[in-house]
């Protein structure tokens, strides 16, 4: 009977690592991969100055503006804001001519994606997407690869792009929808 008692007390802890290593942040006993948003995440409306536009971002997210793009930012993720005058809608044919080719001498092993029109609440959207290597962490040098989604929308003679970026695998699907769907243009 020793022998029953002691194989029932090693499956006993067996079972409690299994369980504990079942917990993660991402609930229902699931585990979020790096740069996941989680599900239960706040959002507040933003303003970006310039932009002619509301929309919003994960709430505590650091929030700074750089010749004439706002960015927010948390850990992995990241949602760049730049508005511009246009002369016209953006189609996908005209980002792939003339975004693309930026974005091929800015962006780290860019790899593109595929491009397409999308309905939004405020209006149609060319997206964007494709991935790409973020610059090196300035602490441990290391580097990930991220993918993003560009929307470039557009609005009485202006665009804004909107593009959002986390680690390839990140189960952010549902909070950029979020994001993408609160866009409005104020007067």
């Amino acid at each position: 009977m020793r022998g029953a008692g002691v194989a029932a007390t090693i499956a006993a802890g067996l079972a409690a690592v299994v369980i504990a290593g079942c917990g993660g942040s991402g609930g229902g006993g699931e585990a979020s991969s790096a740069g996941d948003i989680p599900d239960n995440q706040a959002f507040v409306i933003q303003m970006p100055a310039g932009s002619g536009i509301t929309l919003k971002v994960p709430e505590g997210w650091a929030g700074t503006t750089t010749g004439g793009t706002t960015a927010f930012t948390d850990k992995l993720n990241r949602i760049e804001i730049t508005p511009m005058a246009a002369p016209s809608a953006p189609t996908p044919q005209s980002v792939l001519a003339q975004d693309v080719p930026e974005l091929q001498g800015r962006v780290p092993k860019f790899e593109i994606g595929a491009t397409s029109t999308v309905n939004r609440p405020a209006g149609a959207a060319v997206l964007l997407t494709y991935k790409g290597d973020t610059a090196p962490d300035p602490v441990t040098g290391k580097v990930v690869r991220d993918e993003f989604e560009r929307y470039a929308f557009f609005h009485d003679g202006r665009e804004t792009v909107v593009t959002l970026s986390g680690p390839v695998g990140a189960d952010n699907v549902d909070p950029w929808r979020i994001v993408t769907d609160s866009l409005a243009w104020t007067p």
